[in-house]
């Protein structure tokens, strides 16, 4: 095979998890790894969870239930669980309560370690402070907070009494926050004074107050006080953190749930509509992220993981849940990873022992512009595994990292899956060679394919990505809009998952993705759809139109373009222009400010009125535009190219 820029050796071969699990189960080589857990997932799965050792309070009796099709399978039937039993409490009981569980390090540098016994006490005062306000079974809490130990205390405080958590990034508006709170109908939300970043107080109690008045069904509201300013607080609504959460007992039992029931509701948005709420169930969440930690990050009880993320993206709650659950420890970082100095991100890897890394190709593109010597003066050797998500490599990145911070010895674990699966469709292994930006191949237990635009499989070559079978952690609908969940993912194809990337299959069988089939637009990882951008800019009373793209960013993967047709009385003008790019950053936050708004008389659109962001998108880069037949104004396309 030609391009191999790595090669498993040692310990990687002979002493990782998923060599012992192959050794256990007779299996000789990876592609026989992959068919067998593939064509058969519900021996993989029984299998696996077994040979990861996850605890349950009752076995389940049957491992699925397919009656309802590939769409609304159940895993696990008769099982009882809760995911803090297997990530706190059964480290307890083993006698592992002084072990470090978490390390936090804040913008102004400061740490504080926590271990698996004192974040138990903080999560049963906490899970006591929710039952206090009425919290039960079933009821929705928000947590909209900077990345600090009390939001790790927050989210399993939800889930050891069997509420739902709905994690939602610090930095999103008040608008973005408020539709997701009124969508899931939060009982209670966890928030903030503030934050600091660049050494910069950021607020976030501000932004909730804005949210609460567009979501009436919060009741109460529990405000962690990080910062220090005076903020408003609203009598019978609001509680400070020291005053509810620290005076409560630290004991509190663990709820026992079905393997079924749900732990997390976590949002992501499309290319129309409102955002999607992706529902996940305690063993479907448990089962994925114990395999992914597991096999393909090799996680043990000694590790040391830190992937540079928040609780309000996908990989912010997988990290507390798969390293927990080996009884590892984990990172969390408040602030910038290249302030006050460039080498940010590799002073606290030197220092915090890291094992695990893992960042996105936007912030490594970030990193490299800054001279060697900042990577130079900083010991990485205890980096074992190097990880990514999000979005796209580019080769020169993908291999400065692989030599400069893994030193040419750590692998790049570089995984895709989204939100809606709450793990990966695809993923390298510590077995598996590599090519650069490649994905090798199928998670485990993940039935992918590559489909042609009929349907059929390819071998080799580019099409789309689908899933044939289901996996445990697959949503379970979107929260309130089943119909929109079967749209989206079973429409294309029957009984197929059809996930909206491109991927591409080469000779020697390794597995690239080349980009979204859909209009989703992705800042520096982030995910958003173009919908709520422009919602947010048609809020405003200059804007008549508007139309959101994503374009290729060097550093970013992805940056915003938006085009605006103004409302009858306004005049193109800079000051127009800067104030309509804040109303985007008032209500998304500023790492989805458009890199440019640019304006124009019309938007092209088909007869039924949908307006046509791809042809804009393949205008604007100057790409062929293919069939523009839909278009019912064609001469709004050619203003594109001349829009200022």
């Amino acid at each position: 095979m030609k391009d191999i820029v790595w090669e498993p050796h040692g310990d990687y071969l002979n002493k990782s998890n998923i060599s012992r699990f192959m050794n256990k189960h007779g299996i000789e080589n990876y592609e026989e790894l992959i068919a067998r857990s593939t064509d058969d997932v519900q021996w993989f799965w029984d299998a696996a969870l077994k040979d990861l050792g996850l605890q349950w309070y009752r076995p389940y009796d049957d491992i699925l239930d397919m009656s309802e099709g590939i769409e609304w399978a159940k895993w696990f039937i008769g099982g009882k669980t809760n995911i803090v039993y297997n990530c706190i409490d059964r480290h307890i009981e083993a006698g592992n309560g002084d072990k470090l569980c978490l390390i936090h390090e804040g913008d102004d540098g400061r740490v504080r370690e926590l271990t698996y016994a004192q974040l138990d006490e903080m999560v049963c005062k906490t899970a006591n402070a929710l039952k206090s306000l009425g919290v039960v079974k079933g009821d929705y809490v928000g947590i909209y907070m900077p990345m600090t130990p009390e939001i790790v205390a927050a989210f399993y405080a939800t889930l050891k009494i069997g509420a739902i958590v709905i994690p939602v990034f610090s930095g999103f508006g008040a608008t973005a926050l408020a539709t997701r709170l009124d969508d899931a109908k939060v009982k209670v939300l966890f928030t903030a004074d503030g934050s600091s970043r660049r050494n910069k107080t950021v607020s976030i109690k501000q932004e909730a107050d804005k949210a609460l008045a567009l979501a009436p069904s919060i009741k109460d509201v529990i405000v962690y006080q990080r910062m220090g300013p005076d903020v408003p607080m609203t009598e019978g609504r609001d509680h400070w953190w020291h005053d509810l959460v620290d005076t409560q007992s630290a004991q509190c039992e663990t709820e026992q749930l079905d393997a079924e029931d749900r732990s997390l509701v976590i949002y992501t948005s499309g290319t129309t509509g409102k955002p999607k709420g992706t529902v996940h169930t305690h063993a479907g969440a448990l089962a994925q992220c114990a395999k992914e930690l597991g096999y393909a990050f090799d996680v043990k009880p000694d590790s040391r993981f830190f992937w540079v993320t928040d609780i309000g993206w996908m990989m912010g709650p997988w990290q507390m849940i798969g390293v927990q659950i080996f009884g590892a420890a984990h990172m969390i970082f408040e602030g910038a990873p290249n302030w006050p100095n460039p080498d940010r991100l590799w002073d606290m890897v030197q220092r915090h022992q890291i094992t695990h890394l893992g960042i996105s190709p936007t912030a490594i593109r970030l990193l490299m512009t800054y001279d060697l010597d900042w990577v130079k003066k900083h010991d990485l050797s205890r980096v074992k595994y190097l990880g990514s998500t999000g979005e796209p490599w580019d080769p020169d990145s993908y291999e400065w990292f692989l030599k400069h911070i893994g030193g040419g010895k750590a692998p790049i674990i570089n995984i895709s899956g989204g939100t809606e699966i709450m793990g990966c469709l695809l993923s390298p292994l510590p077995i598996t060679a590599l090519k650069p930006c490649s994905l090798r191949g199928p998670g485990l237990g993940m039935d992918v394919a590559v489909f042609d635009n009929d349907g059929q499989k390819i071998d080799i070559g580019i099409g789309h990505l689908v899933c044939r079978k289901p996996a445990p952690s697959m949503t379970k609908g979107f929260l309130n809009d089943k119909q929109r969940y079967l749209d989206t993912y079973f429409s294309k194809w029957e009984g197929v998952w059809y996930h909206g990337d491109w991927a591409e299959i080469d000779e020697d069988g390794f597995w690239f993705l080349r980009g979204r089939s859909d209009d989703t637009i992705k800042v520096a990882g982030k995910r958003t759809g173009p919908a709520e951008i422009e919602s947010a800019l048609l809020e405003h009373d200059a804007v008549m139109e508007a139309a959101a793209i994503g374009v290729p960013d060097p550093i970013k993967g992805q940056d915003v373009v938006t085009f605006v047709v103004l409302t009858p009385g306004y005049v193109v003008s800079e000051e127009i222009r800067e104030e309509l790019k804040m109303q985007v950053v008032k209500h998304m936050g500023k790492t989805l400010k458009p890199k440019n708004l640019l304006f124009v008389e019309a938007l092209p659109k088909t007869r039924s009125a949908k307006i046509l962001r791809g042809t804009i998108k393949r205008k604007y880069l100057g790409d062929d535009l293919g069939d523009t037949a839909s278009c019912e104004n064609p001469e709004a396309i050619d203003a594109i190219a001349d829009a200022k």
